[in-house]
This record gives structure tokens, C-alpha cells and sequence, in this order.
């Protein structure tokens, strides 16, 4: 109960300082007293709303709509004003970067390209109304506020939503629950949650796959007796094969892959997919690392590291593992982040071929894409559904070779196919 007050203490004291900023900056040219008044104002209306939002709220659940908007209207009230003090932006152009931020942030593209049409409208209505003295603060709060308000109407299916707040791993079985507890991930991560877990450490373990056995992902829609020999044999001992990967980008996503690439990606040494085939001609390296828990002789923990052959630059890595519920079986691949966890789980599915299906697309309860903030002294977890992203593995056989297909999709638009050919190393390498 103490941390809990003092979450809502916290929550208080931060929306009533920036309901006065926001109050302040719309006041600006109207003097000191106005400022004052407005600042006393603003800090007093959001607090309140912040109040009534937070007593509200129930266990795993996110700050009423409301709240939120009238949150995002008073962050963006300061930032126009800063805006509005360039010279020559009125409030037409501060009413459209506002729209532009506010869609970016949106991130799925209709809405990317709804921000500046309804930022644009907003602001020529100001304009309109006042000409040049509209206050570029208030433009941008109105903006954002107008903005959010007919996304959430156009829009209705979340794309990220709070799963649940504060839960002990046991809660989750489609969780990963491992974190990176420094900034960087890297191709040392398993080295270094072996230090942390305990058990032995195998680098470049020979002779494993990223499965112990596909019979633990039986079930109603799959029967792994019908799964071809050489499909098995790449889950089960993946280091026996080599891996030549040709990426496929769609031409929307491109810009903004390179911006998180270059930004977050390649410092934080993970999820750094090639960008084109001449990339992958670098060499990748491909490994899995293990760690076997004391006492035991199965393997705890199988890390799929990916890296560039020259540089040895990450490219992913994922932590695989299977796991039972309700007379199914699942694959949940969770890729580590700093104090945080990028899971993917995903159902199994037969083809008529021999080949094997894993899929987020499911009308199952479990497969998704889940993103968990991991607690580092209880260990509980809080973790969001993201089901606006969605992925499919297909392995299989054609014409004697091993073949894949690894699709994704984001907000229901394709963005990335990987297309992998496997070959198996010859008996000495592998």
C-alpha cells in the first residue's frame, strides 16, 4: 500500500505541474497575472482529472481514455509554444507540426497521415478566428486533443493494450521473462545470464536445436509424426545447418526502418535485420548458446544468436522455448532489451506437405506479441498486448531442400519477408 500511494502521490504532483505549463504557455502574451491565473488553473484541471482517472482505474488497466487525451493536450501546449516563436509560424504551421508528431507517435501509417490533415485543419480555424494573435500553445493543444479524439473514433481496434500490471511470471506462461540488465544485448547476453542464473554455460553448443523435441508442441491442430524428417531435424538440431537469408523490405517501411535501425537498434545490439541482400553477403553467423541448470541434464535456456561473420555486429538475439497449455503446445521467443522483454508466441500449424506453421495469427488466447517490463527486485511482471504486429514462420521441403518463409505484419500491413534457404554443414563442421 505504500508504494501505491506514493504511485498516485507521484501521478498527482506530476499532472498538476504540467497542467500549470500547459496553463502557463497559453496565457503567455496576456501578461503575468493571466499567466499566473491560467498556470494555477491548468494545474488544478488536470490534477483533478488525474484523480478521478486513477480512482477509476482497475488492477491492469490503463488511465481512462479521457485522462489520456487531456494528458497529451497539455504535453503539447508548451511545445507549440516554443514553436510559435520561430518567426513566421503561425498558427496554420504550428497546427500542422503538432498533427505531425501527434501521427507519428500514432505510429500505425493512417494515422501518420491523418496528424497533419487534422492539424492543418485545426490550425487554419484558429487563424481564422484570431489571425496572427491565436497562441500557438493553445493551437497545438487543440490540435492533439482534435487529433486524438477522431483517431480513437476512426480507429477502435487497439493496437497496444495493457495485459496486466505487476504479476508473477507463473501468471504468464507466454512470457519470456528474461530482461537484459545493461543497455546493451549483445552476442554475450547468454554468457551473462548464465552468470546470473546459475547452471553451465555452452557457447556455440554443437549438435542443438532451438527446440528440444517438436513432440512437445502436440496438439488438436498438430501432430509432429506428420511433420517431414527434414523439417524436424532443423528444430531439433538447428546448428547442423547453415542459413542463407535474403530479406525482402516493402518500400513504405524502409525510411523508417534505417531512422530505428541506425537509432536504436545497432546501440542497443538487438533486432538489427539486414537491410538488403548484399548485407547478408557479409556472412552471418549463426550459433546457439546454452545454459543447463545445476543438477539437471536438460537444457534451461537455448539462445539463438545471429551476427554479422566480420564484425560480429548482432543481428538478433532470441530465446526460444516450448511450453504446454490446455493440451497445446507453443513456441515463445522472447528477444531481451534493457529491464525488458520482446515476446513472440506462436502456435504450430501442419501443412499438407510436412512442413510446419508457427503463427501469431490465432484465434487462440496465448498467441501474440508481448512487450514486459521486468520488475528487478520482485520479479513481477507488466506486460502489453501488441496485437496490431503479427508474424509467420514457414518452414518446408521443395524439391529435396529446406526452405522458409518468415513473414511480419504491422497495424495488418506486410512490411518484411525473410526467405531462408538451409543446407546442412558437412559432418565435420557441424
Amino acid at each position: 500500500m505504500g508504494d501505491e500511494a506514493r504511485r498516485q502521490r507521484g501521478s498527482f504532483v506530476w499532472a498538476a505541474g504540467l497542467g500549470a505549463l500547459a496553463g502557463a504557455s497559453i496565457a503567455s502574451r496576456y501578461g503575468v497575472t493571466a499567466v499566473v491565473l491560467s498556470a494555477v488553473a491548468g494545474g488544478a484541471v488536470l490534477a483533478a482529472i488525474d484523480t478521478v482517472a486513477r480512482a477509476r482505474q482497475g488492477r491492469a488497466e490503463i488511465p481512462a481514455w479521457w485522462a489520456r487525451f487531456a494528458g497529451s493536450a497539455a504535453v503539447a501546449a508548451p511545445l507549440g509554444w516554443l514553436v510559435g516563436l520561430i518567426p513566421g509560424f503561425g498558427p496554420i504551421v504550428v497546427g500542422v507540426a503538432a498533427g505531425v508528431v501527434a501521427g507519428l507517435l500514432g505510429i500505425r501509417p493512417q494515422k501518420v497521415l491523418l496528424g497533419p490533415v487534422v492539424g492543418g485543419a485545426v490550425g487554419l480555424a484558429w487563424w481564422a478566428a484570431l489571425h496572427g494573435t491565436a497562441p500557438a500553445a493553445a493551437v497545438a493543444a487543440s490540435a492533439v486533443l482534435a487529433f486524438r479524439l477522431l483517431s480513437a473514433a476512426l480507429f477502435r481496434d487497439p493496437q497496444v493494450s495493457l495485459l496486466a500490471e505487476r504479476v508473477p511470471a507463473e501468471e504468464l506462461p507466454f512470457v519470456v521473462p528474461l530482461e537484459a540488465r545493461t543497455r546493451y544485448v549483445g552476442t554475450g547476453y547468454v554468457r551473462e545470464l548464465a552468470g546470473v542464473l546459475g547452471g553451465a554455460y555452452e557457447p556455440a553448443a554443437p549438435d542443438v536445436g532451438i527446440v528440444g523435441s517438436l513432440d512437445e508442441l502436440a496438439g488438436p491442430d498438430f501432430d509432429p509424426s506428420g511433420v517431414d524428417p527434414l523439417v524436424r531435424e532443423f528444430y531439433e538440431h538447428t546448428t547442423r545447418f547453415t542459413l542463407d537469408i535474403v530479406p525482402r523490405w516493402h518500400l513504405w517501411v524502409r525510411p523508417g526502418y534505417l531512422l530505428y535501425r541506425n537509432l536504436v537498434a545497432r546501440p542497443l545490439g538487438q533486432a538489427s535485420v539486414p537491410m538488403n541482400q548484399r548485407e547478408t553477403q557479409r556472412g552471418i553467423r549463426s550459433r546457439i548458446d546454452t545454459i543447463t541448470p545445476v543438477g539437471d541434464s536438460v537444457i534451461g535456456v537455448r539462445g539463438w544468436i545471429r551476427s554479422f561473420a566480420d564484425t560480429d555486429e548482432p543481428i538478433y538475439v532470441g530465446i526460444y522455448t516450448t511450453y504446454r497449455h490446455d493440451g497445446r503446445g507453443y513456441v515463445s521467443v522472447g528477444f531481451p532489451v534493457p529491464q525488458a522483454n520482446f515476446t513472440a508466441t506462436l502456435a504450430p500449424q501442419a501443412r499438407t506437405d510436412g512442413g510446419l506453421v508457427l503463427t501469431s495469427r490465432s484465434p487462440l488466447a496465448h498467441p501474440g506479441h508481448y512487450l514486459t517490463y521486468v520488475d528487478p527486485d520482485t520479479r513481477e511482471l507488466t506486460t502489453l498486448a501488441v496485437p496490431g504486429f503479427g508474424e509467420r514462420l514457414d518452414v518446408y521441403v521443395q524439391g529435396g531442400e529446406l526452405r522458409a518463409e518468415h513473414a511480419f505484419w504491422v497495424f495488418g500491413f506486410p512490411f518484411l519477408v525473410l526467405r531462408y534457404r538451409m543446407e546442412r554443414k558437412p559432418a565435420s563442421t557441424a
